[in-house]
C-alpha cells in the first residue's frame, strides 16, 4: 500500500515537473500573450493611437501648419515641413505608447489587480514577467510604428529609400524611455499622483522640448539640455538621418543609438530587479 502510494507520489511529481519545463523555458512570451488578451480589452485606443492620431498630426502639422513654414520656400533644413516633422512625429508615437503601457498596466499587475503576483506563484520567474510585459509593448510599438510609417508613405514625406529604417528609430525611442519608466513604476507601492506627474512633467516637456517641431537648435540655449538627455531627441534625430539624409556627424549617430541602447539596458536591468525584490518572496 506504501508502496503504490509512493509510486504514485512519484508519478504526480514526474508530471508536475515535466508540466512546468514549457513554462520556465518560454515564460516571458506566455506573460506577452496575456499582455496581448488585456490589450483587447481596449482595442479602441490601440486602434486610435495606431491611425487615428498619426493621420490627424500629419495632416494638422504636414498640411496646416506646413502652408505658413514652407511660405518662404526654403522649410527647415532644406527640406519641407512635412518631411521635416513626420520622424518626429514617428517617435512621438513609440514615446505615446510607451506612456500608456509602462505605467498604469504595470501597477495593476503589481498593486490593484495583481497578477504579476498570481504570476509568480507559477513556475514562471519574476524576471520572466518583467521581459514578457516589455516584449508585449515592444511588439505593439512595432505594429504602431509600421501603420504610421505607412502613413507617412501616403503623405509622401518619407523620400529616403531608407526610410523604413525611421521604425526602428523610433522602437529603440519608445524602449529606451520605457524600460526607465517601467523600473521607476515598479518601485511604487501606491500612487498617489506620481504618475500622473511623469505625464505632465516629463512626457509633455520631453515632446516639447525636444526638437520635435522646430530643431533644437532655435530653442535658448538654456532649454536645450532637455533635448540632449531626452531620448525623444536621439530617436526623433537618428529617424531623420533615416527619412531624408539629414546631415549630422557620424560620431553624432553613434552616440544616438548608444545612447538609446544604454537606457533600454539600464531600464530592463532594473525592472527585472524590482520584479525579483517584489515577486520573488
Amino acid at each position: 500500500m506504501s508502496q503504490s502510494l509512493s509510486g504514485t507520489v512519484r508519478s504526480d511529481t514526474a508530471r508536475a515537473m515535466a508540466a512546468g519545463i514549457k513554462p520556465r523555458r518560454w515564460g516571458a512570451w506566455y506573460v506577452a500573450l496575456h499582455r496581448f488578451r488585456v490589450m483587447k480589452s481596449y482595442t479602441g485606443t490601440v486602434v486610435v493611437a495606431g491611425i487615428g492620431s498619426p493621420l490627424i498630426y500629419l495632416y494638422a502639422l504636414g498640411v496646416g501648419l506646413a502652408t505658413i513654414v514652407d511660405a518662404g520656400g526654403a522649410g527647415v533644413g532644406g527640406v519641407s515641413y512635412l518631411v521635416f516633422v513626420a520622424p518626429a512625429l514617428l517617435a512621438s508615437a513609440a514615446i505615446t505608447v510607451a506612456s500608456e503601457e509602462f505605467t498604469y498596466p504595470v501597477m495593476l499587475g503589481y498593486k490593484w489587480n495583481p497578477t504579476f503576483t498570481g504570476m509568480s506563484a507559477s513556475p514562471l520567474r519574476p524576471t520572466q514577467i518583467a521581459d514578457g510585459v516589455i516584449i508585449s509593448v515592444a511588439i505593439r510599438m512595432i505594429v504602431n510604428l509600421v501603420l504610421f510609417f505607412a502613413l507617412i508613405l501616403v503623405f509622401g514625406a518619407a523620400p529616403s529609400p531608407a526610410a523604413s529604417l525611421m521604425i526602428l528609430a523610433g522602437l529603440l525611442g519608445g524602449l529606451a524611455f520605457g524600460a526607465v519608466l517601467m523600473g521607476y513604476t515598479s518601485t511604487l507601492e501606491e500612487d498617489t499622483g506620481q504618475l500622473a506627474m511623469v505625464m505632465r512633467f516629463v512626457v509633455l516637456p520631453m515632446t516639447l522640448f525636444s526638437g520635435t517641431f522646430f530643431p533644437l537648435s532655435t530653442f535658448p540655449t538654456w532649454l536645450q539640455p532637455i533635448g540632449w538627455i531626452s531620448p525623444l531627441w536621439h530617436s526623433t534625430e537618428l529617424a531623420r538621418v533615416f527619412s531624408y539624409g539629414y546631415a549630422e556627424p557620424i560620431w553624432l549617430t553613434v552616440v544616438h543609438v548608444a545612447y538609446l541602447v544604454a537606457l533600454i539596458v539600464i531600464g530592463w536591468v532594473w525592472s527585472r530587479r524590482i520584479a525579483v525584490r517584489r515577486l520573488g518572496k
